[in-house]
């Protein structure tokens, strides 16, 4: 018995140890995807993606209620490449592209902001030209 036990654990022991270091790295890994909910692999892959560019559409400015300042964006149109399904594409509209400018707490008189991109769900934005605007405050009276 002692002998069967020997050979069991001691007969090819550095591949064992070799294959037992090898499946606690792959469970750590799993488990820390599981945990993180990444995935190595997309969710889903690509099938019938498209690009589509958007020119002119106009710039919104979100401010303050109380702030009764008369803000100026430079430039007041922006171009947006968004991708997503074929079909999709081929409905989407301007108008179901939001593009704004948040200029809640702001300070200066003359700085610039990012410009924030909202798209339907199933379309993403691919690139903002530009990717920022000037913002031009009237000096205060």
């Amino acid at each position: 018995m002692i002998s069967f036990l020997r050979q069991l654990f001691l007969e090819d022991f550095w591949l064992k140890l070799f294959a037992l270091i090898l499946a606690i790295l792959i469970w750590l890994t799993v488990s820390l995807a599981i945990r993180k909910e990444v995935s190595p692999v997309p969710a889903t892959l690509p099938q019938n993606n498209a690009e589509r560019v958007f020119f002119n559409l106009p710039v919104v400015v979100y401010s303050l209620a109380e702030d009764v300042h008369n803000f100026k964006v430079n430039p007041q149109e922006v171009s947006v490449t968004v991708q997503g399904d074929r079909k999709a594409l081929e409905t989407l509209r301007g108008q179901d592209i939001g593009v704004t400018v948040n200029l809640t707490h702001l300070e200066g008189t003359h700085l610039r902001k990012r410009i924030d991109v909202s798209t339907p769900v199933g379309i993403m934005h691919v690139q903002v030209n530009p990717p920022e605007v000037e913002v031009v405050l009237p000096p205060k009276s």
